[in-house]
């Protein structure tokens, strides 16, 4: 706010003085002088950066908050050096954040109350202890412990963090579930997945000498040959006995049928190309006559249908059923199904509410979509809604603009309302009128069966 020019302000460490700390006055801001404003992600990224060890940061810093006084969007222009510096030092920083979280080894320490006390000691490369150690606060709340680093301790005790930044010694630590944790370590080592440097990339050497389990690498990197060329010759082994009592009750797999549309269905009942087969009943396959002339293809199945594993037995269905009968279509004669075949839905109490399938989930299924079309050969398909245009055609479209106009193709296609839509419209008057013009859109099949007969 004293308008000080970063060129013209000499940082240093160490010095014995203190900026905020003396007797020496600061600045006084200018009259009308203006609190700096920065960007909402500086403050976050300062207070990780202002972290690192580099004695430069501070210089660093300040020059960016005064950069950000006239150039509002610096932190955007990757390319400038002091936002690639400010990121570099932001990324190493979170780096030895991260490697404390995973390398520090708490050791037990003896007390007469009833709280366990625990020591650990860790070398960090730069100053993260006030930065990394809420993370053990929050994880160990129920454990009195103190973190000693050559940067600064740690000290937790009663459900309060206390920091500071005294270097302490590494003290002489020993825990007798040390060599519980050794034999642990050695025996989930996977000689066959070994990656040396991957693993060195994560586990550092220089974080070895303070890991009880590193002691046991080196032997065990270099017996990993020998062990996978033993585990290669050695016999399989027989599967305990509860195991083999539960794969006895499983049933026997059974042949694929040989009859196309008979496989299909076979093959369909295990489909888990997508998320969805976890939650839904049953996989719901179309229904109709193998050689229909009509297809009418739909979302997805619904409450009902997933419970009986046929399609469009439910509200929707009654709707269709009754615009069947209006336009003079015989559902017995056509093959209805719907683009995804299983139910997605949320929970809610006893009740299960429709989710609408995503563009992922409709593009696993078009493949069992594909395969129904192949075997029906249908004239012409109805598609009922937006899912069902994506299923058939590979892109949405715009039901509003598209709906009641024919597709050319082979087959053809003709979008129409989805029959749930029309139960889901508030207005009374709309819903009779685009039920109207469903009605109308099922004629136009009808028509143009007709012709082409």
């Amino acid at each position: 706010m004293a308008r000080i020019a970063p060129d013209a302000v000499d940082w240093q460490m160490g010095a014995g003085r203190d900026l905020f700390g003396g007797d020496d006055p600061l600045p006084a801001p200018p009259p009308g002088a203006i609190p700096p404003r920065v960007p909402r992600v500086f403050p976050g990224l300062l207070a990780t950066a202002i972290c690192h060890a580099d004695p430069a940061r501070f210089a660093l810093l300040y020059r960016l908050l005064w950069r950000l006084q006239t150039e509002s969007g610096l932190l955007e222009i990757a390319p400038d050096p002091d936002v690639q510096a400010l990121h570099r030092m932001v990324k190493a920083v979170r780096r030895d954040s991260h490697k404390m979280h995973a390398f520090v080894r708490f050791r037990e320490m003896p007390g007469d109350d009833s709280r366990r006390r625990f020591v650990a000691w860790f070398e960090p490369d730069h100053h993260i202890i006030a930065h990394a150690t809420p993370f053990f606060a929050r994880r160990f709340a129920d454990m009195d412990w103190l973190i000693l680093t050559p940067k600064g301790s740690a000290r937790f005790h009663e459900g309060q963090l206390h920091t500071d930044e005294i270097a302490a010694k590494k003290p002489d630590l020993e825990d007798a579930t040390e060599q519980l944790w050794r034999t642990y370590f050695s025996s989930i080592f996977n000689p066959a997945r070994l990656k040396v440097k991957a693993m060195q990339s994560e586990m550092p050497r220089k974080y070895w000498k303070n890991l009880p389990e590193a002691e046991l690498i080196p032997g065990l990197i270099a017996q990993a040959q020998s062990r996978v060329t033993q585990m290669q010759q050695q016999q399989a082994k027989a599967p305990p006995a509860f195991h083999a009592a539960i794969q006895s009750r499983r049933p026997a797999a059974r042949p694929a049928p040989a009859d196309p549309w008979s496989a299909l269905r076979h093959d369909a009942a295990a489909c888990t190309r997508c998320g969805l087969h976890a939650q839904a009943t049953q996989t719901v396959l179309g229904e109709g006559p193998q050689d229909a002339a009509l297809m009418i293809v739909g979302e997805q199945p619904g409450d009902h249908e997933d419970l009986a594993g046929r399609p469009f037995i439910g509200p929707a269905g009654q709707i269709l059923d009754r615009a069947l009968g209006q336009a003079g279509l015989d559902r017995s004669r056509i093959y209805l199904t719907n683009a995804v075949k299983h139910f997605k839905f949320v929970p809610q109490g006893k009740r299960r509410i429709h989710q609408r399938p995503n563009a992922g989930e409709v593009s696993h299924c078009r493949w069992w979509l594909q395969r129904e079309i192949e075997q029906v050969q249908p004239r012409l398909i109805v598609a009922m809604g937006a899912t069902a245009l994506l299923g058939l055609m590979g892109q949405a479209g715009k039901m509003t603009d598209l709906r009641g106009r024919l597709i050319p193709g082979a087959p053809p296609v003709l979008p129409t309302w989805h029959p749930a839509y029309l139960l889901r419209l508030p207005d009374r008057a709309a819903a009779e009128a685009e039920t109207a013009n469903f009605t109308r859109d099922l004629e136009l099949a009808a028509a143009v069966l007709a012709k082409a007969a």
